[in-house]
């Protein structure tokens, strides 16, 4: 089996890449936003911690963690972000850990595929089996997020600046799969690239 981390910047399309994946291929795909959302519940080791740097003033009225909330804590505060994110990243990756032994272990699967923005940041490079880059010209990203997020050039811009650079993106990856065209197109990269694993229909 292979561990697969799949990156890209916003707006190149990692969304509709992995359903094709998910669809035909025998594969587990984890988005490192929803394992986040997960570590984050009520009861977890991740939760009391937040809780307790935090305050309860964070949670909401049934004692989940309000994500307002919490942002308008830590985004005034780089100290403070820095002291969540060292919450969260861990558990995000002991997660993931453990549910790759645990689809070891049962053996039916081929391909296990975490996806994050900041998989290189977070120093998954050092975990993953291959490292995937997914990429779109900037014209092509910017067009797609205007239409269907509705953000402004500036708001993209702004996105856009803080996020690595293609260079650093390509500098970082095993396999790059060009998102600017047709979905078709990117669809036949995949599959050449996964040629030595199950197809299913």
């Amino acid at each position: 089996m292979k561990f697969i981390g799949v990156t890209g910047g916003v707006g190149a399309g990692k969304t509709r890449i992995l359903e094709y994946i998910r669809h035909h291929y025998r594969c587990v795909i984890f988005l490192a936003d929803e394992v986040a959302h997960l570590v984050k519940q009520p009861g977890t080791a991740c939760f009391h911690a937040l809780v307790r740097l935090l305050g309860e003033g964070i949670l909401d009225e049934e004692g989940q963690i309000h994500k307002g909330r919490m942002a308008e804590r830590i985004f005034a505060d780089p100290e403070l972000l820095e002291q969540v994110n060292g919450i969260i990243h861990p558990a995000v990756k002991d997660f993931l850990l453990e549910h790759l032994g645990e689809a070891r272990k049962r053996g039916d699967i081929e391909l296990f595929f975490v996806e994050a923005a900041l998989l290189i940041e977070c120093g998954y490079r050092e975990l993953v089996d291959e490292m995937w880059y997914i990429y779109a010209d900037e014209e092509v990203r910017r067009d797609r997020l205007q239409k269907k997020r509705g953000y402004s050039q500036e708001k993209i811009t702004q996105i856009m600046s803080s996020q690595l650079s293609d260079g650093i993106f390509r500098a970082n990856c095993d396999f790059v799969i060009d998102n600017s065209a047709s979905l078709e197109e990117s669809y036949r990269q995949i599959d050449r690239k996964l040629e030595a694993f199950t197809w299913q229909e």
